[in-house]
């Protein structure tokens, strides 16, 4: 056992797509929730929250109160399925097709590195992208690139890291692409319902993140972006593109 577990969220009324089984949706022959199921398979449980479909042997499935409440709905009662020992969950939606093992793994990795030891790994990458730029800045420009890196050095540590998520080309968090600590996923559920009367009945998955600390993550390894999620059915044709 690792402690480690997947929810998947598999609900949602997929409106641009007329309203069909969106996860059910094959990509590259598979149906896009047992891709996104099979990029967790090492996890110790797999649930997927939403009205899913048959699914591989030993996932559990749920629903969110009230059907069709929404995203943060949907978290909450798969959370309500996780076993005691579980310490972080992937947070994962149903239309992610191009999700891998790797991809998850890296999220996984991100979380657990101390902070200090991943800057290091980011600043020795811009190091690295910024080697042959610097040959050809001004003497001015490179002693102001050395005093900031200086002052970098002293910045204190932050908060512990609650998640790490993958953002988009843009810097656009991918809130559904996302590995949180269990504890600071609970305790944020928990602020939101209280800001809302105690419900999570159509809250926005957004509202989970007020106030904890994010380790944001650019996909740097080989192959499409795993974050990219079909909302469309043109999406759903780039993605088979990308699958080939």
């Amino acid at each position: 056992m690792t402690g480690y577990a997947a929810v998947v969220l598999a609900g949602g009324a997929a409106r641009r797509m007329g309203g069909v089984d969106k996860p059910a949706r094959p990509v590259g022959g598979r149906p896009m929730l047992h891709r996104v199921l099979a990029a967790v398979a090492d996890a110790d449980q797999r649930i997927v929250v939403g009205p899913s479909g048959p699914v591989p042997g030993g996932v559990r499935t749920t629903r969110e109160e009230p059907p069709g409440g929404g995203p943060v709905a949907a978290i909450a009662a798969g959370l309500a399925l996780l076993d005691p020992g579980t310490t972080t969950v992937a947070l994962l939606a149903a239309d992610l097709p191009l999700l891998t093992a790797a991809a998850v793994t890296e999220l996984r990795h991100a979380l657990d590195t101390p902070a200090a030891e991943r800057e290091r790994d980011l600043a020795a990458e811009r190091e690295h992208d910024r080697a042959a730029e610097r040959e050809r800045e001004p003497a001015a420009d490179r002693e102001l690139d050395r005093a900031t890196e200086r002052a970098s050095a002293l910045t204190p540590r932050g908060p512990t890291v609650a998640l790490a998520c993958y953002v988009d080309g843009d810097c656009r968090r991918q809130q559904l692409c996302a590995v949180w600590r269990l504890p600071a996923l609970r305790a944020a559920l928990d602020r939101l319902a209280a800001t809302r009367g105690g419900t999570l009945d159509g809250a926005p998955v957004r509202g989970l993140l007020t106030g904890v600390a994010v380790r944001e993550v650019s996909w740097s390894g080989s192959g499409p972006p795993p974050w990219f999620d079909c909302d469309t059915d043109e999406d759903v044709r780039r993605a088979e593109e990308w699958s080939r």
